[in-house]
């Protein structure tokens, strides 16, 4: 084909006889034509009707872009020839192909075709193509931002929409373009939780995280209630009348503030709905769900992400370092819901090193009291590995467990030190930087320890190590006169060779010593300052010039002179060793800015809580019939099992805590003929008349006593089916249903065995201390192999000497006074937890009614058996209830309400670490094979100073027993004393042995894998022995 033709056409020649001609005008294309009049014709022939003009022009249009002249301003006008085509096309997946292509266009001048096309696709019969329009909307903004307000009524009309494929679609394009407009969700909220189940995966996490942040802005915090108890816990022990005269107003907002907490029913909707996602295949939407439950969920029902988080540490590296990080995060405020999967967290020889780190700061964080030791042991075991850097950020790991439990800092360093003499220099080196800190915290009692890092700078040639022993023999230099000088001298042999940052902490090491013994180091001083003035550093040498001037005294030294001691010497804190992720909370989790510790382009901030609930109101449209539930749907809810199905539960140890002493765990005791020790603990109380009496007293008086199983009644009751249960509530009032301090005493419980074939505790003899010593008590204590002769009762003294603590004050209580004891039984309705006996007494002159505990706030894993309600304590009368409760082999108070029928009071009970174990009785061989094996880190001692009274067998042992709740091993040595227990939580041994020595000098030893309770228990028995 010839190029005469197209240029013919192109000067204006017809292609075709009876068609109107285009262009004549000689001047057309050429360069007198003006600008506005360029292709005008070529433009009309592309809005023509006729195809064959349209396409005849795309011919010129081609040929013109083939011979380089410019044809932009006809870009439009092709694009609208072109896309509106395919956009009506039968075919859905061509008009959808069509309006992708259209929105790919990054040219400006067809926004206007562009808005059109995605406004006509909108609206389209199909959902795909609705989909690609919602897609297209971001395109489109970020082209042209002018086009907001159209754009925003085409995401409020594809907000409506209601398949699931357009909803993630619009979500994304309503966060794109205008996140800040809730009142478009509003009407939405409902059907999007609903549809989020068969949403496709990018989809529910779009979706998830704008309802977290929606959620935010119109619902009221779940935790708010808690927090304020946490704040003033107090309040209402010692709030005064005349104070409550005079704050009335903001008493009664503060009573306001902690109603009970109701949760808005679409607040629930969100957790119910998305909770289903945690078993999701893709890893992103378990983390969405995650985040969601951490930012919205009450603290109660957050423990359900732990598994699945936990789950996600199975795939792949990539995955899992996203996930630990959020982790990290989490276990820094919520450590209690990952402290059960903490195995889970152990680091494998295969892992790579960034996943090895982080789940050692998750390790770190996860850290307490209870499992300190277990983490300890794993920490040695990591030290060994090759992977140097993993190595420092174990030693760094010790050095923040150490700073944040206190009773193992002295064992965490011990170890650091030990490491010291490591054959790998660099671990040595971060040994010794972890270590200045520790040392910092209490220098005073590590003088030999600073003695001993001293003769290490021979050997150490790694800078950071060796500036820190500079600077630690610098700033302690007082309490190593005689070696500080030495270092100094060898030091400035070869401080020409060091590098920068040693030879700073010389110069500084020389300033200090100047000022305290400048007898012996003024020569060296200014030697290593002449040194420092001529060094190739500027900082150095500055630093040597400003020194000079500062310590050594000259007609020319300013006012500084004077004070160049405590310039140099002043008292500086302690250094904080904290958590890297201690502030990313507040970026949202499972975020880009959360990963970074910065704020991403692009990112949202989380909203804060509101303080008063918006109006719930807007969020009410008429559901349609197909998003109504079914009857069958609903049965589903009412039966619906928990998230997990085996024994973990929903929230783990939270709920277990609540289950965990339920009916099921009492029925063993109905099934045997003979008596049941629970029989005589579970749910009694003991109701005196008249002034209260010594602990020691309660076996008296049997004819006063009124025993009873309520507790036992009321699981019996619960194991009935549901009808029994109802022709029960119709025929039975509750009152008389309930068991009664007073009117009922002695009467068995339906369906229990009677209390006249019940063996009952037998009365303790208040002379028994007398008649039988405490060290022979302990020594025949196991001797026999029946359970009767092993009763605590039978044997141990403890009544005697059981100290009581106050639970709440009566005047704290208006009139009412609680004690409570640690009576050293076992608790046999569950052996894993700590008898403790409670005392109530009525000092008023009206009747207490329904004396209860209430919504007890426990440490994760904590458990507590809460004794039976009473009913109603006479004024003047005493009552005496027991309960039991799971400590975690830990110190940690059990926080809980002690409610009344008109007042609640918040108490706790701290148990002493003596009162966390049982007495173990075992041969002096078992003895000695058990205490080899608990050696090293498990090994503490204390050296003793013997008072002249307890100087004899039978005060110490006293002593001892009183401390703690600890049976006498026999000895063959005169000298030597052993005990034994083991811890009720945990069952571990806790082996006791104290060694007199001569001029009233003693030797204790405390053998325990659990590290802080051996170190609490070294403490104690030592009080004990010197008082």
């Amino acid at each position: 084909m010839s190029a005469s033709p197209a240029y013919s056409e192109e000067k204006g020649g017809s292609s075709s006889l009876g068609e109107p001609e285009y262009g004549h005008d000689p001047a057309s294309g050429g360069i007198f034509s003006s600008d506005y009049k360029r292709h005008d014709d070529l433009k009309e022939m592309l809005d023509s009707n006729k195809d064959s003009l349209k396409l005849e022009a795309m011919k010129r249009i081609v040929a013109m872009i083939a011979r380089g002249k410019n044809a932009s301003d006809l870009f439009p006008a092709v694009v609208k020839n072109v896309a509106c085509k395919n956009i009506e096309d039968p075919n859905q997946l061509i008009r959808a192909s069509a309006l992708r292509v259209l929105s790919s266009i990054r040219v400006p001048i067809i926004v206007p075709i562009m808005m059109l096309a995605i406004k006509e696709a909108a609206s389209d019969m199909s959902p795909y193509v609705r989909k690609t329009a919602a897609h297209a909307i971001p395109k489109l903004y970020s082209l042209d931002s002018d086009q907001k307000d159209q754009l925003i009524e085409v995401i409020e009309k594809l907000l409506a929409d209601k398949t699931t494929l357009v909803a993630g679609s619009v979500v994304m394009a309503f966060e794109e373009v205008c996140p800040e407009r809730i009142d478009l969700i509003h009407k939405n909220y409902r059907k999007l939780c609903n549809l989020l189940i068969d949403v496709e995966e990018w989809g529910q996490v779009v979706i998830i995280n704008m309802l977290t942040r929606y959620a935010r802005t119109q619902f009221l915090s779940p935790n708010q209630n808690e927090s304020l108890l946490e704040e003033n816990p107090e309040k209402a022990f010692y709030g005064s009348d005349e104070e409550d005269s005079k704050d009335d107003k903001p008493d009664a907002a503060s009573l306001v503030k902690r109603k009970p907490y109701v949760m808005d029913p679409d607040h629930r909707l969100l957790l119910r709905n998305t909770k289903p996602l945690l078993q999701s295949r893709n890893a992103a939407v378990v983390m969405a769900v995650a985040q969601l439950y951490f930012h919205l969920a009450p603290k109660a029902e957050v423990g359900v992400i732990a598994k699945a988080l936990v789950r996600l540490l199975r795939s792949h590296s990539e995955v899992q370092w996203v996930v630990l990080q959020n982790v990290a995060t989490m276990s820094i405020k919520r450590r209690g819901m990952f402290e059960p999967y903490l195995k889970s967290f152990y680091i494998r020889s295969t892992d790579p090193t960034q996943i090895k780190i982080l789940k050692l700061e998750v390790l770190t964080n996860l850290a307490n009291e209870t499992n300190i030791s277990t983490i300890l042991r794993e920490f040695q075991t990591y030290i060994r590995s090759m992977d140097k850097d993993f190595v420092a950020a174990t030693i760094q790991a010790i050095g923040r467990c150490a700073t944040n439990i206190g009773k193992v800092r002295d064992t965490c360093l011990n170890g650091l030190v030990q490491l010291l003499s490591n054959r790998d220099e660099l671990v040595v080196a971060e040994s010794v930087v972890v270590i200045k800190k520790l040392l910092q915290m209490q220098p005073s009692q590590h003088s030999e320890i600073i003695k001993h890092m001293a003769k290490l700078t021979d050997n150490i040639q790694v800078p950071m190590a060796r500036a820190s022993i500079l600077w630690l023999i610098g700033e302690y230099c007082e309490h190593v006169p005689k070696i500080a000088p030495d270092v100094l001298r060898k030091m400035s042999k070869s401080f020409t060779g060091e590098e920068d940052i040693v030879k700073l902490q010389v110069i500084n090491l020389a300033a200090k010593l100047y000022l305290t013994n400048s007898k012996q180091s003024k020569l060296l001083t200014q030697y290593v300052l002449n040194l420092a003035k001529y060094d190739q550093n500027y900082d150095i040498r500055d630093r040597a010039r400003f020194i000079r001037q500062l310590i050594v005294p000259t007609e020319k030294s300013g006012a500084l002179n004077k004070y160049a001691k405590k310039l140099f010497l002043a008292q500086k804190p302690a250094p904080i060793l904290e958590s890297s992720f201690k502030d990313r909370d507040h970026f949202q989790l499972g975020s880009l800015s959360h990963l970074l510790n910065a704020k991403a382009v692009g990112y949202q901030e989380l909203p804060d809580w509101p303080d008063e609930a918006p109006d719930p109101s807007v969020r009410n449209v008429e559901v349609p019939e197909w998003t109504k539930c079914t009857s069958r749907e609903k049965r589903k809810e009412k039966v619906e099992k928990p998230f997990y199905s085996d024994s973990e539960g929903e929230s783990g140890p939270t709920e277990s805590a609540d289950s965990g002493a339920g009916p099921g765990r009492l029925c063993a005791g109905q099934q045997g003929g003979t008596a049941q020790p629970w029989q005589s603990f579970h749910g009694w109380r003991q109701v005196k008349k008249g002034k209260k009496k010594p602990p020691q007293d309660e076996g008296k008086g049997g004819s006063e006593s009124s025993w009873e199983e309520g507790s036992v009644s009321e699981s019996s009751s619960s194991e009935s089916d549901s009808g029994s249960e109802a022709e029960e509530s119709q025929s039975e009032p509750e009152s008389k249903r309930r068991t009664t301090v007073r009117g009922r005493a002695g009467q068995p419980g339906r369906g229990l065995l009677p209390l006249s074939s019940v063996t009952p505790v037998p009365p303790q003899p208040a002379s028994s201390p007398a008649v039988v010593s405490t060290s022979l008590v302990t020594d025949l204590e196991g001797l026999t192999l029946t359970n009767a002769s092993l009763a605590p009762t039978m044997l141990s003294p403890v009544f005697s000497t059981m100290k009581t603590y106050e639970l709440l004050h009566r005047m704290a209580g208006e009139g009412l006074s609680v004690e409570y004891y640690f009576n050293r039984q076992p608790f046999p309705p569950d052996p894993h937890m700590v008898a403790v006996q409670i005392q109530f007494s009525n000092n008023t002159e009206s009747e207490v009614k329904n004396l209860r505990v209430s919504e007890p706030k426990l440490v994760s894993g904590m458990r507590i058996q809460e004794f039976q309600e009473i009913e109603s304590l006479a004024p003047g009368d005493t009552a005496s209830v027991i309960m039991g409760i799971d400590f975690c082999d830990s110190t940690q108070a059990a926080n809980f309400q002690l409610c009344t029928h008109s007042r609640q009071f918040y108490v706790s009970i701290q148990p002493p670490v003596g009162e966390l174990m049982a007495p173990v009785f075992m041969s002096e061989n078992e003895f000695k094979k058990e205490q080899s094996k608990l050696t090293g880190m498990s090994e503490i001692t204390e050296k003793l100073t013997l008072l002249d009274k307890c100087q004899s067998d039978h005060t110490i042992v006293q002593r001892v027993t009183a401390a703690a709740n600890v049976s006498r091993v026999p000895c063959g040595a005169d000298n030597e004393y052993r005990f034994a227990a083991k811890t009720v939580t945990s069952g571990s041994l806790i082996l006791i042995t104290l060694e007199q020595k001569e001029a009233a000098r003693a030797h204790l030893t405390v053998n325990s894998e659990k590290m802080v309770i051996g170190t609490m228990l070294v403490q104690d028995i030592s009080q004990a022995l010197a008082q």
